[in-house]
């Protein structure tokens, strides 16, 4: 007679939590506090019981509510700045394409990274001086990128315009949208984006009828 085996316990098959797991919660906790309450009434206490820590646990992954304000911003710049280097390396797509990409990154951040979107824009002037001057270094190496599509494009006649004033114009647009778009509503990131990249590109007015 055949003797069934035990059926496992979930303590043996859920991944024990990492010391990189609990501070990935932290920061995401806070930031959905950050853009639910604010930041200026957040505190270190209000975080730890979201996240179900004792206070002193809390400090044990993050010293400072600045030290998890800095771990958003580095996260949000790096998925950025990964995933445009990334482009930049393999990708021979016409310069159009490239900032569409672009400009889906920074959309669809609203929805799979909302509370972060926030604070991004936001707070970095709370940042202790030493971070914000790492955090505005990599926030202009981003924006030094999308500038040279723009330089490149220009180049090679695919855009017309100055690519300083260009990228003002496509950052100005997708950043602002956080608040206004809704997730949940009948447009997607992704229909925002493409809205936004043909306005950039083309405008909104009617062409000319010819004589």
């Amino acid at each position: 007679m055949a003797v069934s085996r035990p059926a496992r316990t979930a303590s043996r098959t859920r991944r024990p939590r990492t010391a990189d797991d609990r501070r990935t919660e932290i920061v995401l906790q806070a930031s959905e506090l950050f853009d639910d309450v604010g930041y200026h009434l957040t505190s270190m206490d209000d975080i730890a019981r979201a996240v179900g820590l004792a206070k002193p646990t809390l400090y044990h992954y993050f010293p400072s509510k600045d030290s998890i304000l800095l771990a958003i911003h580095e996260e949000f710049i790096s998925i950025l700045l990964g995933r445009q280097r990334q482009r930049l390396e393999r990708d021979d797509r016409d310069v159009s394409d490239l900032l569409l990409d672009v400009m889906v990154d920074i959309c669809d951040l609203m929805r799979t990274h909302r509370g972060y979107v926030r604070v991004f824009f936001e707070h970095h002037r709370e940042l202790p001086e030493a971070s914000r001057r790492e955090a505005l270094a990599a926030r202009d190496a981003y924006f030094d990128s999308v500038r040279g599509l723009f330089e490149r494009g220009r180049t090679e006649g695919l855009v017309t315009g100055d690519p300083m004033l260009s990228s003002m114009a496509l950052f100005g647009m997708c950043n602002w949208a956080y608040q206004w778009y809704d997730p949940r509503g009948t447009l997607t990131s992704l229909d925002v984006a493409r809205y936004f990249h043909r306005v950039l590109l083309h405008g909104v007015g009617t062409p000319p009828s010819r004589p």
